[in-house]
């Protein structure tokens, strides 16, 4: 398969020009039949089978697997999740915080990444430090000051708002360096460019599936480093997070694993897991290279002064600055092109997948010509 034969898969693209992957991605109709098939033979066939608790195991051990080899992590590292929000806040309550403990963010991060430390500090007086920054890059010097005392670097591989990857592998080193631990969030990354948590070295890394790998909503999932794991005690616990939850005396399972809790339905994650087999068959390289020629052909025709994103984009998040962002998203609504407004800067974010096509970047160039 190629980007190509994919996008005739979509339903979502037969009618208008889609460039909002990076805030969701319509998905495929084998992922949406992958998914209809997990609930179907889950409530339909495994009652008097293997039992419905059986069947959803299967199904999260599949998607476990799946996220795994996506990753370059182990399963056990892994936990399903409904989001990288979702993530994000089991992390922060696995954590034992006092008024001396210190997390520093950028100024680029999403809500994400702000509301849970925003939590901290008013609950428990944990210090918030922000990072800023310029034009989505971060001067290293100034990580090496900002997390010198800090307990926990929240950061983004590849920023929502500029669409520049971030030097996490570095970021990372010095923050160990500094005895503080890392959370990525990874969510812009995965499904158009490769994603090593190996190479990054971080603690943790939260994402989803619900954008670039174009997986339905609810296909989240955490990688746990399974050493960092053993010290935290999460704030939910249920049967999916210990070895026998019948013990007395429980043991929570190791690495991401602990971070599960209880009942949740197979058919979002057989809905990733199909996603990242389409993603496997038709190269993250082929992804990447396609969406690089795209999104330079905009760059290309886009003013220097009004391109916010880098000349060369390094990811198919592209940030054009515009006088009335919210107008410019409905007016560009109406001729049928779906984009989405950034509240800081005040720009429009247009961002091309694969699976778009050269007219669908002239239709985006010629619409933001206009007056």
């Amino acid at each position: 398969m190629d980007p190509t034969e994919l996008r005739e898969t979509i339903p979502a693209l037969d009618d208008g020009t889609y460039c909002n992957w990076g805030a969701g991605g319509p998905s495929p109709r084998r992922v949406v039949e992958a998914a209809e098939a997990a609930l179907e033979h889950h409530e339909y066939d495994s009652p008097m089978e293997t039992g419905m608790y059986p069947a959803a195991f299967d199904a999260y051990d599949d998607a476990r697997a799946a996220v795994a080899g996506l990753l370059g992590a182990a399963p056990d590292e892994i936990a399903l999740t409904e989001s990288t929000t979702d993530g994000i806040n089991r992390v922060a309550g696995a954590i034992d915080w006092d008024e001396d403990d210190v997390v520093v963010r950028t100024d680029l991060e999403h809500p994400a990444g702000v509301l849970p430390w925003r939590r901290l500090e008013r609950e428990h007086g944990v210090e918030v430090r922000v990072l800023e920054t310029d034009r989505g890059t971060v001067a290293i010097d100034d990580v090496i000051d900002a997390v010198a005392d800090a307990t926990l670097f929240c950061v983004s591989s590849l920023t929502w708002t500029h669409g520049t990857r971030l030097p996490i592998a570095e970021i990372v080193d010095i923050a160990h360096d500094a005895g503080a631990m890392v959370l990525v969030d990874a969510v812009q990354g995965p499904g158009q460019v490769p994603v090593d948590v190996g190479e990054w070295g971080a603690d943790f890394v939260a994402a989803s599936g619900h954008k670039w790998l174009l997986a339905p909503f609810g296909s989240g999932f955490l990688y746990v480093d399974e050493d960092v794991a053993d010290g935290l005690v999460p704030a939910a616990i249920g049967y999916r997070s210990v070895d026998d939850p019948n013990a007395a005396d429980y043991r929570y399972l190791p690495g991401g694993r602990r971070f599960e809790v209880g009942t949740a339905t197979p058919a979002a994650h057989a809905g990733l897991a199909e996603a990242i087999a389409i993603q496997e068959e038709i190269g993250i390289e082929t992804i990447t290279d396609r969406i690089d020629a795209l999104t330079d052909r905009l760059a290309d025709g886009l003013p220097e002064d009004r391109l916010l994103s880098p000349r060369s984009p390094e990811s198919g998040l592209v940030t054009v600055a515009v006088d009335d962002p919210e107008a410019t998203v409905d007016r560009l609504a109406e001729e049928g092109i779906v984009v989405r407004s950034l509240p800081d800067p005040a720009a429009v974010r247009v961002s091309l997948h694969a699976v778009n096509t050269a007219a669908d970047v002239d239709a985006v160039l010629e619409a933001l010509r206009a007056p």
